[in-house]
């Protein structure tokens, strides 16, 4: 949980950081149905066992120090943001080597206040610059020259960014205090124009994840950390936290039931919401978040981690272990960076020379920790659907 006060740039940062996502279709047929106050027998998994893991070592150099998050990964490079610092870090995904380095941050009309997203266009060689604070996509091409602008909906906090087609970007709204009026949490996004397409998902009545509490001049938020989007084969995966019933959309904008919760969020007090995360073919790892916090103390909403396996019909409070590094749990409550990337993960050089010290290393990330210094920048883990 982050706090803040509530001025209308940092709120926007705070947020972003707390949400900071072929084959048979989901349907009736194969619906999960998820008590969110169940305890469930316990499952613990290795990650490699159902997933593909990249380990990339960052160059570390003056002009390339990483302070941010992955934004996106191409077939031949990463990019990386540090967006308080408005700069946007290009690398060599085979040799982790600097490529370029873009910072465009500014006033002007070629230029952006904060970089939430950044999102490659690999067709086309450029990047898309989502900058909340002034409700606009910049486009780049990968040397950084200004190609155009995308203005939409003013006070939207659009955050995350998801590649829907050729056309549209896929979001979500996350309840910004202006938005409250809104009905719609997820939309679609003109990658032309910046027209703003809502896709309805039926629910009795609107309830905000948004804990917001003011003390004396100051007003902190907590919003749950997942995001309401994930992706399955050929499928959307909507999370609303007002509905019972999550669903699957599909390309040609039909919805329908993927898994359904109980008790009716409509119902508790606190609300306990449930997000997939990570789906494969055999697992579909979901998280109950419930809508309670402690801002004295700056806990985070209470969370579980849960797992159903398609296999057993059955589901598992689950913990997820990497074979790499002995006892580390990875969180499967991500939605998928893109097509081909699960999530990614930024593993600290101090933390990684640690524990190669103490004989926790394993493997290809053994062999990469043994090359690195505690100063360098960290080391990029890609996790990926095994084919």
């Amino acid at each position: 949980m982050k706090n803040s006060l509530l001025n209308r740039a940092f709120v926007y940062v705070i947020l972003l950081v707390l949400i900071g996502c072929g084959g048979n279709k989901p349907g009736t047929d194969n619906l999960i149905t998820v008590d969110v106050t169940a305890n469930y027998p316990e499952k613990n998994l290795t990650l490699q066992d159902f997933m593909d893991v990249e380990y990339i070592p960052l160059e570390t150099t003056d002009e390339f120090i990483i302070k941010g998050k992955v934004a996106d990964v191409g077939k031949d490079i990463l990019i990386l943001t540090n967006m308080r610092q408005g700069e946007i870090l290009i690398f060599d995904r085979s040799t982790g080597k600097g490529l370029k380095k873009i910072n465009r941050r500014g006033q002007g009309p070629e230029e952006y206040i904060l970089p939430f997203n950044v999102h490659l266009n690999k067709e086309e060689n450029e990047i898309f610059v989502n900058d909340g604070p002034s409700s606009k996509i910049q486009v780049y091409d990968l040397e950084g020259n200004y190609k155009k602008t995308i203005f939409y909906k003013k006070g939207a906090l659009v955050t995350n960014l998801y590649d829907y087609d050729d056309r549209h970007f896929l979001s979500q709204n996350v309840y910004a205090p202006e938005n409250e009026s809104s009905t719609s949490t997820f939309f679609l996004l003109s990658k032309e124009d910046g027209s703003w397409t809502d896709i309805e998902v039926p629910y009795r009545k609107r309830i905000s994840p948004v804990i917001m509490k003011r003390v004396a001049d100051r007003v902190y938020a907590s919003v749950p950390g997942n995001s309401f989007i994930s992706s399955y084969q050929d499928n959307w995966i909507l999370s609303e936290p007002s509905a019972d019933t999550i669903y699957a959309h599909r390309p040609n904008g039909d919805l329908r039931p993927f898994l359904v919760r109980s008790p009716s969020v409509q119902t508790m007090t606190p609300e306990v919401f449930l997000f997939p995360g990570i789906l494969t073919d055999r697992y579909c790892f979901m998280q109950t978040v419930k809508k309670e916090c402690d801002f004295e103390k700056e806990t985070d909403m209470p969370k579980v981690d849960l797992v159903y396996d398609k296999q057993e019909k059955k589901i598992y409070s689950s913990t997820v272990y990497n074979a790499d590094f002995d006892q580390r749990k990875e969180d499967m409550s991500a939605c998928a960076l893109n097509e081909d990337i699960a999530f990614s993960i930024q593993l600290e050089a101090a933390e990684l020379l640690e524990a190669n010290g103490k004989g926790k290393l394993k493997g290809q990330l053994k062999e990469v920790a043994a090359g690195l210094n505690e100063e360098d920048n960290p080391v990029i883990m890609l996790v990926k659907l095994k084919k």
